[in-house]
């Protein structure tokens, strides 16, 4: 059992007490930084690409002023004055990357409902990232691809969220639950308690995960948007259209809208929306769903495992919340249908495996098949 003690949301994965510090320290280095390049040195020093990379990320200020503008937007957009509503994301805030949301989460600029919002959607995005694997743990048995998206996840976060105490300790338990697992794929690892996996699967089973905000919010702000974008159209004197190929018209493109934004137009459970605005939702919400199809088939055939494919499914699907599947036709049939035909295929390289165990790769196959 793992003890969770943590008072922020996100913190019950990373323990992000030490933030604040984090934050200050970087906008100390800015900065001091600043201060140095008005007296550069006269020598030439030619930079790696690491360093040219480096150089040519955001600095910490910069990252502070696009997180509140982008906020801005959002709140501005949606009609609303806090991302929450009753201690709940009431806000997407999809839009902003790892960075902005770090340091929205961590800096005295922002209120505190804008810095519970961004600790609520970073875990709301960990847990996201878990879902999928998770699913297919449940259906293997085997926890390795569980721990590798939890590293994976992790590796991608901003560089002052990977210099804190607290997430070099929540990598070191993932790497350490990783060796575990190289012995014993079937056993959950015993990694510490900074195992941001094992928290994970306490938070689940307990019904503790972070809820995202709800279709309702959703399709308040989808509302609110789109009569903004209607009017900044009609402002310019132009008529708005969901037609691309428009010459006269403003296109009005809801192709940033997230896929659970889009599923509250889709569903439209208090008829907020107009029949062409549900189907400009619903082909956006389509567009999206078969890119992820075809994604998991492309991964599938290059994988070399047969069950591959299966396994993308049951990953996706458990990845979306259940109006998401709803809206965009996913049914129990196609979850169902994945994990039989994991199931047999699971079955059929096993009775490969045993009557081919013992003999040469091409000599066995060729008796399998009935040769000579």
């Amino acid at each position: 059992m793992v003890a969770i003690t943590s008072t922020s949301a996100y913190a019950a994965y990373q323990g992000y007490g030490t933030a604040n510090s984090t934050v200050s320290t970087a906008k100390a280095a800015t900065a001091t930084t600043s201060i140095g390049a008005a007296n550069p040195a006269a020598t030439d020093v030619t930079l790696s690409d690491a360093a040219r990379a480096a150089l040519a990320e955001r600095d910490l200020a910069t990252v502070l002023v696009d997180a509140r503008s982008k906020l801005t937007r959002l709140l501005e957009d949606a009609g609303r004055t806090s991302p929450l509503s009753g201690g709940q994301l009431a806000l997407d805030l999809s839009s902003l990357d790892q960075r902005e949301l770090y340091a929205m989460s961590s800096d005295d600029s922002f209120t505190a409902d804008e810095r519970e919002a961004a600790s609520l959607e970073m875990q709301r995005r960990f847990e996201a990232a878990l879902a999928g694997p998770a699913a297919i743990t449940n259906v293997t048995g085997d926890f390795t691809g569980l721990y590798k998206a939890a590293a994976a996840y992790l590796d991608s976060l901003g560089t002052e969220e990977r210099a804190s105490a607290d997430w070099q300790a929540g990598r070191a338990a993932v790497t350490e639950g990783l060796k575990q697992l190289k012995d014993n794929p079937a056993e959950l690892p015993d990694a510490g308690p900074s195992d941001p996996v094992a928290l994970y699967r306490v938070l689940s089973e307990a019904g503790d995960t972070a809820e995202p905000p709800s279709m309702t919010d959703l399709a308040s702000n989808a509302r609110t948007t789109l009569d903004k974008m209607y009017a900044e159209a009609v402002a310019n004197g132009r008529v708005p259209t969901f037609n691309r190929a428009t010459t006269v018209g403003t296109y009005i493109d809801i192709s940033g809208f997230s896929s659970r934004a889009l599923s509250a137009m889709v569903l439209d459970s208090e008829g907020n929306f107009t029949g062409e605005e549900v189907r400009a939702a619903q082909s956006v919400l389509q567009a999206k769903s078969g890119a992820t199809l075809l994604a998991g088939f492309q991964s599938a055939n290059k994988s070399g495992d047969p069950t591959a494919f299966s396994q993308n499914i049951i990953s996706a699907y458990s990845s979306l919340s259940p109006e998401e599947r709803q809206a965009v036709g996913w049914s129990d049939q196609l979850y169902q249908a994945a994990m039989e035909s994991y199931a047999s295929t699971s079955k059929l390289m096993e009775m490969f495996g045993q009557a081919t165990s013992g003999s040469a790769g091409g000599d066995s196959l060729a008796a399998l098949l009935g040769g000579q």
